[in-house]
């Protein structure tokens, strides 16, 4: 079967369940109603990041939306009705991140142009200028894809929702911070803090808000690459 109707196929999946639209859904809400609560008392010192704070844990629901839409594949013989249909596992993995990378984009980026607006009348004459402000919203759209491909892979290599939730969660609310404490360096080549790089209006060290993204982009196809092999090598 060609790639576009295996892409329609499991775009029709993420758009039946409402588990995932929720999901969807639920990524615009918690990064602009957090964010909205952050800008309305600011810190004057990076006031893009005040505007974006909300991303934090936006991307909770963006990860949690990746890693359910593989997870779904491994519940009640699901899989093995997918790949009796396409046989080429690896053109199905790869429609299936296409599906979940492309609405997730589309949202983020919603969600960053939203967030920046709403943003810019909280803070006042604080407010980022356009040209950060843009930046910072495609930046949002790009990191909240990227986290939620990760999760995506991560789920295809552990073959569970809940197992890839129970250590990517408390990895990006704990773990990252505890880590960063500890070894700044170090810490700034996790795959959230050198995404979140560019939500910011100044950075220290090595990495500014394309490179941060990038080394987002390593750890996010790694896993994918991960979860591909997995689906590949391993039973349906």
């Amino acid at each position: 079967m060609p790639f576009v109707p295996v892409l329609h196929a499991e775009w029709l999946k993420i758009r039946t369940l409402r588990s995932l639209v929720g999901g969807l859904t639920a990524i615009l809400l918690v990064t602009v109603g957090f964010s909205a609560v952050a800008a309305a008392d600011p810190d004057h010192s990076d006031a893009l990041f005040s505007v974006f704070f909300g991303v934090s844990l936006g991307q909770i629901a963006a990860v949690s939306f990746g890693a359910m839409a593989v997870a779904g594949e491994y519940r009640g013989g699901a899989l093995r009705l997918t790949l009796a249909a396409v046989p080429d596992r690896t053109r199905w993995f790869a429609a299936k991140a296409t599906a979940v990378a492309l609405p997730v984009f589309a949202v983020g980026l919603l969600t960053g142009l939203l967030t920046l607006v709403l943003g810019r009348i909280n803070l006042g004459a604080d407010e980022p200028t356009w040209g950060e402000g843009l930046r910072g919203a495609v930046g949002c759209a790009l990191y909240l894809t990227l986290m939620a491909l990760l999760a995506a892979g991560l789920a295809a290599v552990l073959r569970s929702g809940v197992t890839s939730l129970s250590l990517l969660i408390p990895f990006l609310l704990i773990v990252s911070f505890v880590v960063g404490d500890l070894s700044a360096g170090a810490a700034d080549y996790l795959p959230d803090r050198a995404g979140q790089i560019a939500l910011h209006s100044t950075w220290d060290g090595a990495l500014g808000p394309w490179t941060g993204l990038a080394v987002t982009s390593l750890w996010t196809a790694a896993a994918l690459l991960a979860g591909a092999w997995c689906v590949r090598r391993r039973d349906a």
